[in-house]
């Protein structure tokens, strides 16, 4: 077992989760059933996933977690892809969201790697 907030894996997320939360409140009121709803749950998703995953009492299990967290964070990557691509924002923090998410998925899948070959 895990201590999911000693992972930077789940602080990355984590802080990933608080931008998009920060900068879904400049979509337009007209998204709010639409991209801001889909980007924050998935931002949610992936530091919740792995602080889920932390829990089990095996690395094979906490893989699959891990292997969760990693898809919705390519979900939120194309959504906030397509929301820098139709909505009118500062697509300069998106593309900072956007790096933060692509160095966050290789350290996850650092992490799997480096549970799988423990396992």
């Amino acid at each position: 077992m895990h201590n999911y907030k000693e992972l930077n894996i789940w602080k990355k997320s984590f802080e990933i989760a608080r931008e998009v939360y920060l900068i879904s409140k400049e979509f337009p009121q007209s998204e709010n059933f639409g991209l801001t709803s889909q980007v924050r749950r998935c931002a949610v998703s992936v530091p919740s996933n792995i602080a889920e995953g932390s829990s089990r009492n095996s690395d094979k299990d906490f893989c699959r977690f891990l292997e969760i967290a990693l898809g919705s964070s390519f979900e939120l990557q194309t959504q906030l892809e397509l929301a820098k691509d139709v909505l009118v924002l500062n697509n300069d923090q998106i593309d900072n969201i956007l790096n933060n998410i692509n160095e966050n998925q290789k350290m996850i899948r650092g992490f799997v790697t480096k549970l799988r070959k423990d396992v």
